[in-house]
């Protein structure tokens, strides 16, 4: 089975949402399977589980997915501190090239439709482009990218969620969101199988 780690932060929800969407979309793909963590904040001591939700990630999760899905809230445009921590820590993993050449993939939310909903899947992807991973995103070939209300751009799958509430995902945020998964996951399947 061809693992893909979905690695996000999310404070309220709203990106965990989309991160499980990615997953279900992963999953959707024959011969892979779906590896959900999180980060903990900076405030928090790092520890083996989160009182709920995914687990904490560690650089083995990093060392053993075939690709990778990343997910970030909004933030000024650029990915949450939290996720560009752990990514800060992982220079031994750059090192030894250990990411090179595995697919990734990005997604975020954010409160409105122009606050760094572009921006910030192309902030995430950056550190990842250093390790030698291969960026999968979102062609105009997936019909919900050009119907769209809320998110979703050819960087990666989005969604809005305005500040103060918490609206289901649209159709279209969660067929933007699985159809990246799907894709992320057919790269790493077809490298792997591939590389047999």
């Amino acid at each position: 089975m061809t693992e893909i780690l979905v690695l996000f932060y999310s404070r309220r929800g709203t990106t965990a949402e989309l991160a499980r969407q990615v997953a279900r979309g992963i999953e959707s793909q024959p011969g892979a399977k779906a590896r959900l963590r999180t980060v903990p904040p900076l405030a928090a001591t790092a520890t083996d589980v989160p009182p709920e939700g995914s687990p904490y990630a560690s650089h083995d999760d990093l060392r053993e997915c075939a690709g990778l899905v990343l997910g970030s809230p909004v933030r000024f445009g650029n990915m949450a501190a939290p996720l560009m921590a752990f990514f800060d820590g992982t220079s031994s993993l750059w090192l030894t090239g250990v990411l090179a050449g595995k697919p990734v993939g990005a997604f975020t939310s954010g409160s409105t439709m122009h606050g760094g909903q572009e921006t910030t899947p192309l902030s995430m992807l950056l550190p990842l482009l250093h390790h030698g991973m291969l960026v999968v995103g979102l062609p105009f070939t997936e019909r919900a990218l050009s119907t769209t209300t809320g998110g979703g751009t050819p960087y990666g799958a989005s969604r809005v969620v305005p500040e103060g509430t918490h609206p289901a995902l649209t159709a279209t945020e969660r067929q933007l969101a699985q159809a990246l998964g799907r894709r992320v996951a057919e790269v790493a399947v077809r490298l792997a199988t591939s590389a047999r």
